[in-house]
């Protein structure tokens, strides 16, 4: 589908770009450093007795990528697959490493500039997700966009794994697509 063209924070203005995107009608994003590309739906190998927000993995030039369904990762039903569907490929730090990792949208948006100072502090109640998951919220055109800690709770590799192997018995699977 496309590739992101990576530019850095703007640190004299404080703003940062993130590619917005939908789940179940809620707009949520990430910011633009931390992904790769993004693709269409499609040649994913579902995995037996994997977790429900794990949906297979892709092959993405050679390599085995892991996906997740982020409306399943949130604790809501699995993703329903239209021909808006995409998989954005996301870099995630763990420890001293990077790990590449897809994640199952419902349609992607836009790349928008958003202000430091226009984000605010992830609520601790009302939310229909774990508020580990929110770095903050932004207003955007007179509705909130959940900008997600991509890098922290909403993809922590070692919770992945764990459930992986808890689940299956199997070796994690982030371990074996690395």
């Amino acid at each position: 589908m496309n590739t992101i063209v990576k530019t850095s924070a703007d640190s004299t203005q404080g703003r940062q770009q993130y590619l917005t995107f939908t789940l179940k009608g809620d707009v949520f994003a990430i910011g633009i450093l931390n992904i790769e590309e993004i693709i269409e739906y499609g040649q994913l190998t579902e995995l037996p007795r994997m977790p429900l927000f794990i949906r297979g993995v892709i092959d993405l030039r050679g390599a085995a990528v892991p996906v997740v369904d982020l409306n399943a990762c949130f604790g809501k039903e699995k993703s329903t697959i239209t021909r808006r569907s995409c998989i954005v490929i996301v870099e995630v730090a763990h420890a001293d490493e990077t790990r590449v990792v897809g994640v199952l949208v419902d349609a992607v948006s836009a790349v928008l500039d958003i202000p430091a100072d226009e984000i605010e502090p992830a609520p601790r109640f009302g939310s229909s997700i774990n508020a580990d998951y929110i770095a903050g919220m932004a207003k955007v055109d007179g509705k909130f966009v959940v900008v997600l800690n991509i890098g922290g709770a909403v993809l922590s590799l070692d919770e992945v794994a764990q459930v992986v192997t808890r689940d299956t018995g199997a070796p994690p699977l982030l371990e074996a697509a690395a």
